[in-house]
């Protein structure tokens, strides 16, 4: 995880085409955007409730993707990384969240034929924990590592199975200590971190999001918000039933960072 305070954020409107999100690993089922918008309106809130500044950006109709808004781009505090995305359909929300983030960082791109989605990259310090998934490549992942060590990170990527990116099945909700979901990923490049299993019914528990000394939680995984909180942890549960429904998670929601300048 990143210990930076996190000041600012961005979110992106639920799109009226969500119904139509691409999906990979879970039937499609009917979406209620009534609720869907609802429930966004609450993770936008609980964010600002945690003292980060967010800003909503503007629906894209025929972008049924783009409220993901983290796949876009990967904001670190000294540059901004605009994304690649791997499925097809999504190509075009990139280029939307440059004009976003350049007022506050340089903006460097990974380009074809590297891909590379911001739910696959896990930061811990300065280690940056990279899914090799379904939409993120090893050449996306080694033009981030061009991108990013000259400002003293490193790169490590991690195999994903059975989920759409890395943070669907491994985030860290406190320094040194990981949620997994180990079905879904290679732990080995995490070794020497103290790894939380989620239950075995709740597999999506793992997508936690720790922003300002609270952890959110999916509502869905109550057991997970236990666990955490056994831990002595502040813990928020939220409910993203709706937008679940589309392989999401609390992270993809948000693009979160430091604003201040370096």
């Amino acid at each position: 995880m990143n210990t930076t305070l996190i000041t600012a954020g961005l979110a992106r409107a639920i799109s009226r085409s969500l119904p139509d999100c691409a999906l990979l690993h879970l039937p499609r089922g009917e979406f209620d955007l009534v609720l869907a918008r609802r429930q966004h309106a609450r993770y936008v809130g609980a964010l600002e409730q945690a003292g980060v500044r967010m800003t909503v950006l503007p629906e894209l109709p025929d972008l049924p993707d783009a409220t993901f808004v983290e796949d876009a781009a990967v904001v670190l505090d000294e540059v901004a990384i605009v994304c690649r995305l791997g499925a097809a359909s999504r190509e075009s929300e990139a280029e939307t969240i440059v004009p976003v983030v350049a007022p506050w960082h340089p903006v460097r791109r990974i380009i074809s034929p590297g891909t590379l989605e911001g739910g696959d990259v896990l930061r811990i310090g300065r280690m940056l924990f990279v899914g090799l998934s379904s939409r993120s490549n090893a050449e996306g992942i080694r033009q981030l590592e061009a991108i990013v060590s000259p400002f003293g990170y490193h790169v490590r990527p991690v195999a994903v199975r059975g989920c759409l990116h890395l943070k669907t099945a491994v985030t860290a909700p406190a320094d040194g200590l990981l949620m997994a979901n180990p079905a879904w990923v290679d732990l080995t490049p995490f070794a020497g971190l103290e790894m939380v299993p989620v239950p075995a019914d709740e597999p999506w528990g793992a997508n936690t999001l720790a922003v300002n000394g609270t952890v959110f939680v999916a509502g869905s995984a109550p057991e997970t918000a236990r666990r955490l909180r056994g831990r002595g942890l502040s813990v928020l549960s939220l409910d993203v039933s709706e937008l679940q429904k589309a392989e999401a998670g609390l992270t993809c929601l948000s693009v979160l960072f430091s604003a201040a300048r370096t």
